[in-house]
């Protein structure tokens, strides 16, 4: 047995160490592969391709955002009164913080109608802003105690938040209240928020405890005997923002506004952003089958079916100016003189 042994690791001593991998037709990029060969005609052709598909998009999206009819009223500085100078004193103050605003309305608006509060220079997306929330305590009613990540708004007088967070906590609580010609114009407020939020993070069994009890009130309150699924100002509010300037869904106007007329909006001015030099809008606009208004898709098919036509002219009077052989072997570097000719 110790002979036999002995042999094996002979055997195996003496065969050849290598790394070489396993011949394959894949290993060794011996597969088929279909290489194109640019020539000319089909460089020209692929740029008017790009041309004929890009250009009628742009029109077409630049069509559908002009289509829609958008009115924004920047609203904060207005709504402070003449006799204040220091701002954020008066938003911190028990002022009456009502504001009367006049909008009137430039071009027949279709209902439904989308009303927007827009924040310019709010960071939603500060990292420990992002993070102060917890997903579980919002979605289950048996994760009430569960504060993890939501500092510093995570208890008061020891008692755990509900929900619990700076972004819950910094809610948006300015409302509006519209009329046209002294006759109310109802808001829907109904599924004005994610269907997937509403049914999967926001539970239907779980209610707010203990919110808004702090010495520091940030902003909207919320009422108690309403689930947090059912409560949509907040599930907006809760689906953070990726830039500073933004807008959220406040309702929905569904009656056609006519053009010329006026808007009586009663603001409740209460929402600080005074303390980081923000700015507030209340925007009132239609929609197209390409959503709100936006020019930049549109100027953008349109700039690149522009330089796909240029290039393509550019190219073809190149190729009737100076053509040149396809696949010329004079053109190889070794077949050229030092002096380059």
């Amino acid at each position: 047995m110790a002979t036999t042994s002995a042999g094996s690791s002979d055997s195996t001593a003496n065969r050849p160490q290598t790394k070489r991998p396993k011949y394959s037709k894949f290993t060794q990029q011996e597969l088929p592969a279909c290489k194109p060969i640019l020539t000319p005609q089909a460089v020209i052709s692929a740029f008017l391709i790009v041309t004929v598909v890009f250009i009628p998009i742009g029109v077409a999206s630049l069509i559908a955002s002009r289509d829609v009819v958008e009115i924004v009223d920047r609203y904060e500085e207005a709504c402070v009164p003449s006799n204040w100078t220091d701002k954020v004193a008066y938003i911190q103050s028990n002022a009456n913080k009502t504001c009367i605003r006049k909008l009137e309305v430039p071009k027949r608006m279709k209902s439904p109608i989308h009303v927007y509060y827009q924040l310019d220079n709010f960071y939603q997306n500060h990292r420990r802003y992002v993070k102060s929330r917890n997903d579980e305590q919002l979605r289950d009613s048996k994760k009430g105690n569960s504060t993890t990540g939501c500092q510093p708004e995570d208890y008061v007088n020891g008692v755990p938040i509900v929900p619990c967070g700076l972004i819950a906590w910094s809610m948006f609580n300015d409302t509006y209240h519209f009329t046209r010609n002294s006759k109310n114009v109802t808001v829907n407020k109904n599924e004005i928020s994610w269907k997937s939020d509403r049914d999967h993070k926001f539970g239907s069994d779980v209610f707010p405890k203990n919110f808004q009890n702090g010495t520091i009130i940030g902003g909207a309150r919320l009422n108690d005997k309403i689930p947090l699924s059912k409560q949509e100002d907040l599930i907006v509010w809760m689906r953070t923002a990726a830039l500073p300037t933004f807008r959220k869904l406040y309702g929905r106007i569904e009656v056609d506004l006519e053009k010329g007329d006026v808007i009586d909006v009663v603001v409740q001015n209460h929402y600080n952003t005074y303390s980081f030099s923000g700015k507030k809008k209340l925007v009132l606009s239609t929609a197209s089958w390409l959503g709100g208004k936006n020019d930049f898709l549109g100027i953008a098919y349109l700039s690149v079916g522009g330089l796909s036509f240029f290039l393509a002219m550019a190219f073809t009077i190149l190729y009737f100016v100076k053509p040149r052989q396809l696949g010329d072997p004079s053109y190889l570097s070794w077949n050229r003189s030092p002096s380059g000719h």
